[in-house]
């Protein structure tokens, strides 16, 4: 048994055997490689992937401060002195400016005048919108025609749809007050913008028609990604239309929706030049926001420093109510997405 042993040992060895051998020196040999070598390539690899990184992101970096945390530095620094925005900035305040601010009426009431165009603003463009899309979206004769009519106004530059509406708007010569006459009816006797009590609500009804057609094209481009397949499952089990868009349509299309209702809060908050040109905060200070105050504290009265702290509350405010929404309302978005990627890699 030895010499047969032996003999097996001293046999020379088959082409499949030696190509095996050869794999598992190089894997061995792989192993035993000098250390560092690997680790070097790596430092090169994250060095190389680092610098691609950095070259794309530096100028939107660069951008971002230059636009919008410089100017946000300045803004503070000017709301701390008592400037009429010409010479240096030598009489220092403190926080005077901002006392000034909050317990100025007229800025409470433009804050309060923003909230209600929050809400408004949500509360009729999104089920107007969402039934529009909803009609929209079934195959009609005209179909392409209507959307660019409903997007046309959005695509408006404010200034030229501030002015249309302001003619339309004209008291007993204006399009709006013709046509009520026509029919008997009559609006108020200074103007629908001149008229305290309706002045807000007017430029709620003009924004509406600037801004619906945004909400119906988000809308539209998140009815596009429901699956035909649960419609067709949903009529196949009897359900009926309105039951379709409520188990169906309108929860998958919850993360469109809460989407733009970000966008339209936190435009809304930042609305100037929509009411600028229809009332100029008028009458009365009835259609007054944060913006306009503090553009009329800034240019008309050269109270720079108080504009600036007025600049400086509505920077807060909108960043509280975004960063409270984005908590409480996108962040089970933002967590599903998450996991989504994760279960994609893996």
């Amino acid at each position: 048994m030895a010499d047969g042993a032996t003999a097996r040992m001293g046999a020379p060895a088959s082409p499949a055997t030696s190509t095996l051998t050869a794999g598992a020196a190089v894997r061995a040999g792989a192993r035993t490689a000098p250390p560092g070598v690997g680790g070097r390539r790596g430092n090169r690899a994250s060095l190389r992937k680092g610098l691609e990184i950095a070259f794309f992101v530096t100028p939107a970096l660069a951008l971002f401060l230059f636009f919008v945390v410089w100017p946000i530095v300045k803004a503070v620094q000017f709301s701390v002195y008592r400037w009429k925005g010409y010479g240096p900035l030598v009489d220092f305040v403190g926080l005077r400016n901002y006392v000034s601010v909050l317990t100025n009426e007229v800025f409470t009431d433009a804050l309060v005048h923003n909230l209600v165009i929050v809400v408004l603003s949500i509360g009729i463009q999104l089920p107007l919108g969402l039934a529009i899309a909803l009609l929209l979206n079934r195959t009609m004769w005209g179909q392409g025609l209507l959307r660019t009519v409903i997007f046309v106004p959005y695509v408006l530059a404010e200034v030229i749809a501030g002015v249309v509406w302001y003619q339309l708007l004209q008291p007993q010569y204006g399009v709006i007050d013709t046509m009520l006459q026509a029919v008997g009816l009559s609006g108020p006797a200074q103007g629908w913008l001149g008229t305290p009590d309706y002045a807000l609500l007017t430029v709620v009804v003009v924004l509406t028609w600037k801004y619906l057609g945004l909400a119906v094209i988000l809308f539209l481009a998140g009815l596009q990604s429901v699956p035909e397949e649960l419609y067709e499952a949903a009529q196949i089990d009897g359900a009926t239309w309105w039951q379709v868009q409520r188990k169906i349509t309108i929860p998958l299309l919850g993360p469109t929706l809460r989407t733009w209702a970000f966008l339209s809060m936190i435009g809304s908050l930042q609305l100037f030049d929509m009411v600028w040109i229809l009332t100029g905060g008028g009458p009365a200070n009835a259609t007054s926001t944060m913006a306009t105050f503090l553009i009329t504290e800034g240019t008309k009265r050269q109270n720079y420093g108080i504009a600036a702290a007025a600049s400086v509350v509505l920077f807060v405010v909108a960043l509280v109510l975004a960063l409270g929404y984005q908590y409480f309302v996108l962040r089970r978005d933002n967590q599903d997405t998450v996991v989504t990627r994760k279960k994609a890699t893996k």
